[in-house]
């Protein structure tokens, strides 16, 4: 199957929460579904967000044969000419174990390395998600640590990016 990203806008907000109400989609990241009124506000931040570097940011993943949304990816950086960003995706649950997240991955990590100020990625996971872990991993992340997040277990897996040769 392929895909493609783009940037998630305004009118986007149903597709988003589409995601984000899905207790399944969220068990194993805030292990809540979010209401309406949290899901507006963070989507609003999201959308603040992709403001800040065309490169960067939360993006639709597109099924590209029938334009169907599939889900969230993101490299997300806090700051312009961030050293660091956030890699991140979340799926509809149809959309699960067919290697999208995989792909979805790849294509951030590509966007990644062609950035000059990036020098480091990486991404939080809950430490039970086997599968997001075997996706990191096999694209060359580490371990780093194990932390709490507002009572919820993570583990933060990184890739560092190699310095650029001029």
């Amino acid at each position: 199957m392929k895909i493609k990203i783009e940037k998630f806008h305004d009118p986007d907000f149903l597709f988003y929460f589409q995601l984000v109400n899905d207790e399944k989609v969220m068990e194993m990241i805030t292990e809540r579904a979010i209401e309406l009124e949290e899901a507006k506000k963070d989507f609003y931040k999201l959308i603040d967000n992709n403001k800040l570097d065309i490169n960067f940011g939360n993006f639709k993943i597109i099924r590209e044969d029938t334009n169907e949304f599939i889900g969230l990816a993101k490299l997300e950086i806090q700051e312009i000419n961030s050293e660091e960003a956030e890699l991140g995706y979340m799926l509809l649950p149809k959309y699960w174990g067919k290697g999208i997240a995989s792909l979805v991955g790849e294509k951030l990590i590509k966007i990644g390395k062609n950035q000059q100020s990036l020098k480091r990625i990486y991404a939080i996971i809950d430490p039970k998600n086997i599968p997001s872990r075997k996706i990191l991993t096999n694209n060359g992340f580490i371990s780093k640590e194990f932390k709490d997040f507002d009572g919820l277990p993570g583990e933060i897996l990184e890739l560092q990016l190699q310095e650029k040769q001029y």
